[in-house]
């Protein structure tokens, strides 16, 4: 596992666990890329925060999250046992992944991020080549067929219209070449959404969405195919940090560049609601640290991550329907059938 800093522990404590599953989904007519998408986030804003986040004097102590994502995201670049001539990582940030790419894997990495700060300083082990493009995730331009692969880590979550940029990143990958990415998905901060739900409707008679929308698990699935991407391997990871309250958490969010200011609406959250939020999140999901005997929240970050790659004609293909030589039936006799069909083919030989 990979080590967390020592500055975690005086502010929060934090929990992995690993739900891994695969899930290829049907096509999503509804989900078809148009020319009319609608913008969800202020792209603009979002820039000005991760920039504003990325300059300020403590940053290192948010890193915490994105460092492990990152680390477990190399990780699977690593399990893919070929060596990739030119890569690309779309909104690098502070060099969550590339900081742990082997130059066993990667020749030449290209970094792309809209700050320049974090452009700068994000690290490249020795032995690999670097270039570093300031990029926007919404407009992501590169030659066709000129990368063999292009990662992401906790940036495309972000993105307005989504079917547009797989199609980009399809679009400039080799054939063959593979795309690995990691979004937060659907459960994400499920507890601070329904502690400032219940808030709001107690304080104020309503509520408005303050935690942005995340993409579900089964729709990466048809986003990519429709995009055009085969052999898809969709996962979740579940991370949980315990914080002291809830201000604290939303305090780190707004460290991390994470936090809901770039929603296209108004999203003013008064005092009293926030209070409010507080108690009902201490109530609802509040717990003991067995460690300083205090009390502590949950928060819970889901992880997709998901795999394609981009069609050849000598990528596996799929048996005909009705081609299997054993019946899902005779399941539990699995051993037995086998030591029948290697005792045939003994005796043939």
């Amino acid at each position: 596992m990979y080590p967390l800093g020592s500055f975690v522990r005086c502010r929060c404590s934090v929990h992995f666990t690993h739900v891994r599953f695969l899930s290829v989904t049907m096509i999503n007519a509804k989900l078809r890329n148009d020319s009319h998408s609608i913008n969800i986030f202020d792209r603009n804003t979002k820039t000005l925060q991760r920039q504003r986040a990325a300059l300020a004097d403590d940053v290192n102590v948010y890193d915490y999250l994105k460092d492990e994502i990152g680390f477990r995201l190399a990780d699977r670049v690593f399990d893919i046992k070929r060596k990739f001539k030119l890569a690309a990582d779309i909104g690098c940030n502070r060099g969550y992944v590339s900081k742990h790419i082997s130059p066993d894997s990667v020749d030449e990495l290209i970094v792309c991020d809209v700050s320049q700060r974090n452009l700068d300083v994000a690290p490249v082990m020795e032995g690999i080549k670097v270039k570093k493009l300031l990029l926007d995730e919404e407009n992501i331009e590169f030659k066709s067929n000129s990368l063999d692969l292009v990662i992401s880590c906790l940036s495309l979550h972000w993105v307005n219209d989504l079917p547009k940029a797989f199609s980009k990143i399809l679009d400039c990958l080799k054939e063959d070449g593979v795309f690995m990415a990691a979004v937060f998905g659907g459960d994400t901060l499920y507890e601070l959404r329904s502690s400032l739900q219940l808030a709001e409707l107690e304080r104020k008679g309503g509520l408005s969405p303050h935690i942005s929308p995340f993409t579900e698990v089964r729709d990466i699935g048809s986003l990519l195919t429709n995009a055009g991407f085969t052999m898809l391997t969709i996962d979740t990871d579940e991370i949980v940090v315990n914080y002291p309250s809830v201000f604290e958490l939303m305090w780190d969010l707004k460290g991390m560049a994470e936090s809901n200011a770039a929603l296209n609406r108004s999203l003013h959250l008064n005092r009293d609601v926030q209070f409010a939020a507080a108690a009902i999140y201490q109530q609802l999901y509040g717990k003991n640290d067995p460690e300083s005997g205090g009390a502590t929240i949950p928060a819970t970050f889901q992880v997709i991550n998901m795999l394609g790659w981009k069609p050849h004609p000598k990528q596996p293909k799929p048996l005909q329907r009705g081609s299997g030589e054993v019946s899902l039936r005779d399941i539990n006799k699995l051993d037995e059938i086998i030591k029948e069909i290697k005792t045939i083919k003994d005796d043939k030989s």
